[in-house]
C-alpha cells in the first residue's frame, strides 16, 4: 500500500493545482482571503508553490486532504517545465522521461494531458536502463535505479536534461532535483552548479521553495 500524505489543504487550492497542470486557466481568487493568507503565499504566487507551503506544514485549513506521494511528484513534474529554461530553440514536445519503476499510476499522464507549454505537447516515455536518454527534457530516475545512478548521471552527462531523483545521494552523483522527505512531507534540494553547467536556467520562484546546494 502506498504511503499517503495527510496536509491541510483547501480544496479549491487543490482543484486549481490540478488545473493548472491540465493547462486551463483559472481564477485564484483563493488568494483574496485573509490577510494572513496573503502574507504567507504573497498575493498571486503560482498555485504548485502555494501547494508546496501546504506540503511543508501549514495548519491552516477548509479541508482535509489525502495525496499519494507520487501524486504529488507528478504535479511537480509537469510544472518544472514552467520554471527552467533550456538553451536553444526546441519546438518538438516536451519529453518527461521515467527511467526504472513507474509508481505513478496514471497521475503523471492525467497531470500533463491535453497540457502544452508554448505550443509544445508535453508526452511520458518509459526507458530502462540501456536505452539513450537523450531525447528527454526531463529525466526521472525512479528509485529502483538507485544502484545504477551514476552510471545513468554519466550518460546525462553535459546534456541539457533536467534530471531528477529521489535517493539522496542523487546530487552529489552528478543528478539536479531530488524530492526528499522531511517528516512525511515533500521537499526538493537542487544542485545549481550541476544546472548551470548543462545550461539550464532555473527560475528563481522555484529555488525560493528548494534546499539549494552546489556539488
Amino acid at each position: 500500500m502506498k504511503d499517503t500524505y495527510q496536509t491541510q489543504l483547501p480544496t479549491r487550492l487543490v482543484k486549481l493545482s490540478q488545473a493548472v497542470c491540465r493547462g486551463r486557466e483559472e481564477k485564484s481568487d483563493v488568494f483574496s482571503g485573509s490577510g494572513s493568507l496573503r502574507s504567507r503565499w504573497r498575493l498571486g504566487a503560482i498555485i504548485l508553490f502555494a501547494l508546496m507551503v501546504f506540503l511543508w506544514g501549514s495548519q491552516t485549513a477548509h479541508a482535509q486532504i489525502s495525496m499519494s506521494e507520487y501524486k504529488v511528484k507528478a504535479l511537480f513534474l509537469c510544472n518544472f517545465v514552467k520554471y527552467v529554461d533550456w538553451p536553444g530553440g526546441a519546438t518538438g514536445p516536451i519529453v518527461i522521461g521515467i527511467l526504472g519503476q513507474d509508481n505513478f499510476n496514471d497521475s503523471l499522464t492525467s497531470a500533463v494531458e491535453g497540457k502544452n507549454v508554448n505550443g509544445r505537447p508535453i508526452v511520458i516515455k518509459h526507458l530502462s536502463e540501456n536505452d539513450d536518454p537523450s531525447g528527454c527534457t526531463i529525466l526521472f530516475v525512479s528509485s529502483s535505479e538507485n544502484s545504477q545512478l551514476s552510471a545513468i548521471l554519466g550518460k546525462t552527462g553535459s546534456l541539457p536534461i533536467l534530471t531528477v531523483g529521489e535517493d539522496e545521494s542523487f546530487l552529489q552523483k552528478g543528478g539536479i532535483i531530488n524530492f526528499t522527505l522531511k517528516e512525511g512531507k515533500i521537499h526538493l534540494a537542487i544542485n545549481l552548479n550541476k544546472a548551470q553547467k548543462v545550461k539550464l536556467q532555473i527560475s528563481s520562484k522555484l529555488l525560493s521553495v528548494a534546499d539549494v546546494v552546489k556539488e
